[in-house]
């Protein structure tokens, strides 16, 4: 067995009530690095009510847990789990907000197109509520932005370019916040995200993607540049297309 089964048979030999001190002790904290691998394992056996309970402890890494299982419950009701799973986006604590990250990349492994009709939906009711340079509006859209910049999902040509889409669109709403308000904390973690998440979703379709870093890098708006400048210091972009990195780095 790989570690993370061998991990979720631990949690499954157990009882329900022993796993908090079972996570804690095995979660890696406190540490630079959470064990996220016992975070996926969790989610491999602990059932709805669970994860549920799970997502709205007050520890952190328990919360973290349950958060990132909730990708598996997505659809599965009324749309409950997506309304809860998207106001951990805007959690105070950052590992939390990871775990939404996680819960969407789980939901693309299980049906890519529900992925990124979530994607849609997170983002039209982010416009269309005109709250985007709110803190909470800006770390949904940075879940967003780093579930679909996973590797793993958007390796294929129609995948690369849905999630072109969806930074496209994020960092219209990035750049739509007006100089003077881009010192929070939500605008720094967005912008932050997007300084890799463009890397990730380019080389599957690197026309159009870099055609889009061409013209975030010429839109004259401070952070598009540095967005773009940043992602192309990425060595996956620079495998892709050498001449095409060193040109937009050099307008």
């Amino acid at each position: 067995m790989n570690d993370r089964a061998v991990l979720a048979a631990d949690l499954g030999a157990l009882e329900i009530d022993e796993w908090p001190v079972y996570l804690a002790a095995h979660s890696g904290l406190p540490g630079p690095r959470a064990n996220l691998t016992l975070v996926q394992a969790f989610g491999d056996v602990a059932e709805a009510a669970t994860v549920i309970e799970y997502a709205g402890r007050p520890d952190e890494y328990l919360a973290l847990c349950g958060t990132a299982a909730l990708g598996r419950l997505l659809g599965e009701d009324d749309g409950r789990i997506e309304s809860f799973l998207r106001a951990r986006a805007a959690d105070a604590r950052w590992r939390v907000r990871e775990g939404v990250a996680m819960a969407l990349q789980t939901l693309g492994d299980r049906d890519p197109s529900a992925l990124f009709d979530l994607a849609d939906r997170w983002l039209k009711q982010e416009t269309a509520t005109a709250t985007a340079t709110d803190a909470a509006s800006l770390l949904t859209l940075r879940a967003v932005a780093a579930g679909v910049a996973e590797p793993r999902l958007v390796k294929g040509e129609a995948a690369a370019l849905a999630g072109q889409n969806i930074l496209n669109r994020i960092m219209e709403l990035l750049v739509a916040v007006p100089i003077g308000e881009r010192r929070s904390e939500g605008f720094r973690v967005l912008q932050k995200a997007l300084g890799y998440c463009w890397s990730v979703v380019v080389p599957g379709a690197p026309g159009p993607g870099f055609d889009a870093l061409e013209r975030w890098a010429r839109s004259g708006d401070p952070a598009a540049a540095q967005i773009v400048r940043v992602n192309l210091t990425k060595t996956r972009l620079r495998r892709v297309d050498p001449v095409r990195v060193a040109t937009i780095g050099a307008s």
